[in-house]
């Protein structure tokens, strides 16, 4: 073997090993990174722990009393900071824990002492709400209540995985801040407390759909914990058969399917509701743009099919309301009728209050309509003043002339009218007369004229006739003497 293959071979090993050494330095790293064991308590503390919890004691259960009554309050109130502070003082969250840790183990009889010491808390929260509720004045739903009355999916999953995060968490040497953060995502005592209204008020609406909650959140949280301690690998308390082991996994099984189906249904119909909002939505903000026009107010009837607008401003026609009816199909409304209620007030559903926008929106629409009668009226007095203008400027010149002739007796076979040269239109007076006029005359003519014309330019044509003559000697002797004055400087 040469030299150089030798040198090959060293390299090729090297290489081969730094791989390994890498390779096996990420399996670690991920090894470190996903595992659960880090930083645990003893196997013998965890189990003194759940044990612990299953205690009843005193102050734990004033605690839990006062945490319902605070619950409550905030509820009844609307407040999300209060119910927020009740549901980190209330100790509901280590019993089902237990419950869970307990089913891991195959602790039967801890997980009776469990269900025994939850129950209590559970009887504890709902009489301290329900009494809070009977008495307090204010007895309206609240935004806070009716939002734990509609569980979905998402409920479930928030239980399962705030489950899993606090059963790991808790089984830490050092806490940390997980159980305060669970018990805020999971939220167990305001379900608990609105059921409790629902018992006050003789809601049994507010009463399911809050228990049933309640309920999820308890399932699921208790589940996680069972799945993190198998895989903690704490040893089991004791041996089932796998009879009797079967059957509890059934039974586990049964209940968590009969717990999660509802909430899926719900979850399903939720999506579905909120998909047809977005439609709906996209379908108004994309079609219903006109100028002038408005959309003041509009609903969906789902279960109907049907979408109801307000529109307050320029009408829009059947034709438009038509083209918009074969429009709903591209944004998936299929099937749904378009209601359209133009410059009206209509009736508003008590959730959907927007009569001061309506009002509004109508007051403006009154504005325009307004201010359009208004320039429109402007526009019909401008025409009539330039028709009256228009009519001004026509001159009965017959009419004229037989003024002048009363006016100027010296003057006869008067004649006036319009004349335009190449600087522009002007009136101008024909006449004779007998004798010659003289320049005041002619002025005076103009100045009258100007005045009974309206017209800057006037002018005056004089014509003086010659004398009339005999016949003595049998020839005519005829001596013309014929002056013409003419004025042709505007007046001023």
């Amino acid at each position: 073997m040469s030299t150089e293959t030798e040198k090959a071979d060293q390299i090729d090993r090297a290489i081969h090993k730094d791989i390994k050494k890498r390779r096996n330095g990420f399996r670690q790293f991920i090894s470190d990174m996903l595992n659960m064991h880090d930083g645990m308590m003893s196997y013998e503390e965890i189990d003194e722990m759940m044990l612990e919890n299953t205690v009843i004691h005193g102050p734990n259960m004033w605690i839990l009393m006062l945490a319902a009554l605070i619950a409550s309050i905030g509820l009844n109130m609307n407040s999300t900071a209060v119910i927020i502070g009740a549901m980190l003082i209330s100790p509901l969250m280590s019993g089902i824990m237990t419950m869970g840790y307990s089913l891991a183990v195959r602790d039967l009889r801890l997980l009776r002492r469990a269900l025994f010491r939850f129950a209590t808390q559970v009887m504890i929260s709902l009489i301290s709400s329900t009494v809070y509720f009977l008495i307090t004045p204010l007895d309206t739903p609240t935004a806070e209540m009716i939002a734990r009355t509609s569980p979905t999916i998402w409920d479930v999953l928030i239980a399962l995985f705030g489950g899993i995060a606090g059963a790991i968490g808790n089984t830490r040497e050092k806490k940390g801040n997980v159980i305060p953060g669970v018990a805020i995502a999971t939220a167990l005592m305001p379900p608990l407390c609105t059921a409790g209204y629902g018992i006050a008020s003789g809601q049994p609406s507010f009463f399911l759909g809050a228990f049933y909650l309640f309920l999820i959140n308890t399932m699921f949280i208790s589940l996680s914990t069972m799945i993190v301690t198998m895989m903690l690998r704490v040893p089991v308390h004791r041996n089932l058969s796998e009879k009797k082991q079967k059957k509890i996994n059934a039974a586990i099984t049964a209940i968590t399917i009969v717990v999660a189906v509802p909430s899926i249904y719900f979850g399903a119909t939720t999506v579905i509701s909120t998909v047809m909002d977005n439609n709906i939505s996209s379908y108004l903000n994309n079609e219903f743009i006109f100028s002038g026009t408005t959309v003041v107010q509009s609903s969906a009837d789902k279960s109907a099919k049907t979408v109801s607008v307000s529109l307050v401003g320029t009408p829009i026609s059947d034709d438009v309301i038509a083209m918009l009816q074969q429009e709903m199909p591209k944004y998936g409304l299929e099937g749904y009728t378009l209601n359209v209620t133009q410059n009206n007030i209509i009736d508003i559903p008590a959730d959907q209050d927007n009569t001061d926008k309506i009002t509004i929106a109508l007051q403006d629409n009154r504005i325009n309509e307004l201010e359009a009668q208004v320039s429109e009226q402007e526009q019909t007095i401008s025409s009539l003043q330039d028709e009256n203008a228009a009519l001004k400027n026509t001159v009965d010149y017959s009419a004229l002339a037989a003024k002048a002739a009363k006016i100027f007796p010296e003057l006869s076979w008067i004649s006036c009218g319009n004349i335009t040269d190449s600087t522009g239109e002007f009136e101008v007076l024909f006449a004779t007369a007998q004798q010659p006029v003289d320049e005041a005359t002619v002025a005076h003519i103009k100045t009258w004229l100007s005045a009974e014309t309206g017209s800057e330019r006037c002018e005056a044509q004089i014509i003086v006739l010659p004398p009339e003559t005999t016949e003595e000697t049998g020839t005519t002797e005829e001596t013309t003497s014929q002056a013409t004055t003419q004025a042709t400087a505007e007046q001023e």
